[in-house]
């Protein structure tokens, strides 16, 4: 379908890419992998068209469709989210003008022996049927799944997307571009800004209705579920596996390995020639041996061995100062803005020495109870900080916040304090900012980059409370694998916000869940967690609102306080007057006879189509049978997405009146 040949791009005369050969063909989900400025990144703007190469090309169909996801973007904020969703469809009043335009001409028309004539009359008949097919889709329907699935409710719908963050509306782009349905989806980052339950829709929106996908990712658990082939950017050149993430790490640590031994003996093989060389070079009666072997030295192809094993992060905490055995306790702590409450009621204790993490769908208070533990904003409640606890504080804009005029070196050197200013230059070197690196202007790191620089401000004195706000954006799997490594040997207490599961997986022994204005600790992984919650589940992801806790949680009201009593866990409902129950009744019969109809229509087309393929095993083939099976298939998807939004619907009703 897209065709990449010989491309080459170099910076400042030094190569990116070598003359790369590949081909995206229809259905292939690329995972495209390599260190923090490999180029990954360019390779996506250049198939996107937003860049042009050094010199080869890439061939892209006139009929393919490309759309294209961009870590950052600019974006506009004069309508409302639902608006700005509805853009994606204006493709399809363009059809609607040329229509009226076709048919005005029809009607003005009267050389109707013509060609011209005949050729308009099939132009108006092609543009009728693909329109007729186009409006076929619900595009109501589709624009409200694919907002719920990524995260939003109902009542930010309306909202202005000026009210959202920087995150929310990175969220409206990618919604806008999995509606348009390109051929070719191009995402850098998609996950950056996505919380664990729309991470999850997303892989299943792309493995069931996505054409071909081709996406940078740090988030394994998401490449691993999404992809079938890995193209790894290495030395300019890149490997092409027909597997997914973690089986192209098996066969890339087979395949560095064979380079090593093959390097190994080229090595020895140039050492002996080298050797008999110089050995017999003033020799007559070897002279011609001498000849022959240093052509045959000249002649040798040397081998590299890939780049990602010559450097590595030697990443280590500072051991942590002994703090008090409970460095943090909240009790019944709430955070609101004016009318609107974040979250309430939180109870918890974390004793000292354990790694917890913070999830939950944005927006619902995480960040924002970080920041309560930090002192940055005021709240309600009570939260106290251990004896002896020293906070080192990850944000989640760190990487954002440096300045990027100064060097790497001066960006470290501006703030290390007493002794440590010695070792600067062995601190940089560790995190991969050895020699000229260290010389490198902030403004041209990549973001992983960034990230390492912004972590190393964390190393410059010893803490026993760490707190990582999105600490893996934008780290490339090596470096992500290593900092999760210093956290389990860290012997202090940490506290990680995150929704990459594969980091936090065999990292934390407690989840906190946030949700509904509550916090709730959950014991156990995050997989656990995530097992419990029966969020592998496509249809809870899409309903949000599971209808009855499937873990034992706590929350503010389920602790045990003294106040407590047999009756009052078994506080009573209001009860509801007899015309609030018959508008309760209406309410629930009308959602249940929604969900039949669409049953019943869903059943009618499986039948129409059960019949169309019938025929076409039966041989009775005729232009349109294909045309009218195609029409018959968008119908069903349709009337399935109908189906899904009227059950969601039934369920959230009786879930709210407890049914």
């Amino acid at each position: 379908m897209i065709s990449v040949q010989n491309l080459s791009v170099e910076f400042s005369a030094r190569p990116l890419f070598d003359n790369i050969n590949y081909v995206i063909n229809k259905r292939d989900r690329i995972a495209l992998v390599g260190k923090n400025g490999a180029g990954k990144s360019t390779m996506l703007k250049i198939i996107a068209g937003l860049q042009s190469p050094t010199s080869g090309q890439v061939s892209v169909p006139a009929d393919t469709t490309v759309g294209y996801l961009p870590q950052q973007m600019k974006l506009t904020d004069t309508a409302t989210v639902i608006e700005e969703v509805r853009k994606a469809y204006s493709h399809v009043d363009e059809m609607k003008q040329r229509l009226d335009r076709m048919n005005n001409e029809l009607a003005t028309r009267e050389d109707y022996d013509s060609e011209s004539y005949r050729q308009l009359i099939e132009h108006v008949s092609d543009l009728t049927e693909r329109l007729a097919m186009e409006q076929s889709e619900n595009f109501e329907a589709e624009m409200e799944k694919t907002l719920l699935g990524l995260g939003f409710v109902r009542e930010d719908f309306g909202r202005m997307t000026a009210e959202f963050s920087g995150g929310w509306r990175m969220r409206i782009e990618l919604a806008k571009l999995l509606l348009v349905r390109p051929d070719v989806l191009l995402l850098d980052e998609p996950t950056n800004h996505l919380d664990i339950e729309s991470i999850q829709w997303l892989e299943q929106f792309l493995v069931q209705k996505a054409g071909a996908v081709v996406l940078v990712s740090h988030d394994r658990a998401f490449i691993d579920n999404v992809t079938n082939r890995t193209i790894e950017i290495s030395c300019g050149k890149i490997y092409d596996y027909a597997v997914n993430y973690s089986r192209f790490v098996e066969l890339r640590k087979e395949r560095v390995e064979q380079q090593m031994r093959a390097y190994q003996n080229q090595q020895k093989e140039i050492a002996d020639t080298e050797a008999f060389i110089e050995r017999f070079r003033y020799k007559a009666t070897k002279a011609v041996q001498v000849q022959s072997r240093m052509k045959q030295l000249a002649k040798i192809e040397r081998i590299e061995v890939d780049e990602v094993d010559t450097s590595r992060l030697n990443l280590r905490f500072p051991p942590a100062p002994r703090s008090g055995d409970y460095p943090v306790i909240a009790d019944n702590v709430g955070k609101a803005y004016g009318t609107h409450t974040v979250f309430s009621g939180a109870t918890f204790t974390i004793k000292r020495g354990e790694k917890v993490a913070f999830v939950g769908k944005n927006g619902e208070g995480k960040s924002t109870l970080v920041k309560c533990i930090m002192g940055e904003i005021p709240f309600d409640g009570s939260l106290k900080i251990g004896h002896n606890v020293k906070i080192g504080y990850f944000a989640q804009n760190q990487a954002q916040l440096l300045d990027e005029s100064l060097t790497v070196f001066d960006t470290i050197d501006r703030v290390a304090v007493g002794d440590i200013r010695t070792k600067i230059r062995d601190i940089l070197g560790a995190f991969m900012f050895g020699g000229e690196a260290s010389d490198k202007k902030v403004k041209v790191l990549s973001g992983g980059e960034k990230t390492r620089l912004a972590m190393i401000r964390l190393l410059l004195q010893p803490v026993n409370l760490l707190i990582l706000d999105e600490p893996t954006n934008h780290l490339d799997m090596a470096t992500k694998d290593i900092l999760k490594q210093a956290i389990k040997d860290f012997d202090g207490t940490v506290i990680v916000v995150s929704h990459d599961r594969e980091f936090l997986d065999g990292l934390v022994e407690k989840v906190y869940e946030f949700g509904g204005g509550k916090v709730r600790e959950c014991l156990g992984g995050i997989y656990e967690f995530l097992e419990k919650k029966k969020l592998v589940s496509l249809q809870e992801l899409e309903r949000n609102r599971p209808q009855a806790p499937a873990i034992k949680e706590k929350s503010a009201e389920d602790i045990p306080a003294k106040q407590h009593s047999a009756g009052a866990e078994t506080e009573q409902k209001p009860r509801l007057t007899y015309a609030e129950q018959r508008e309760r009744d209406k309410m629930v019969r009308r959602a249940a006879k929604k969900v039949q109809e669409a049953e019943d229509n869903i059943a009618r087309i499986e039948a129409e189509i059960a019949d169309i393929e019938a025929k076409i095993a039966a041989g009775d083939i005729d232009n349109e049978i294909f045309t009218l099976h195609n029409s018959r298939t968008r119908e069903l998807e349709t009337a399935m997405s109908l189906w899904e939004l009227a059950s969601q619907e039934l369920d959230e009703l009786k879930s709210r009146f407890q049914m």
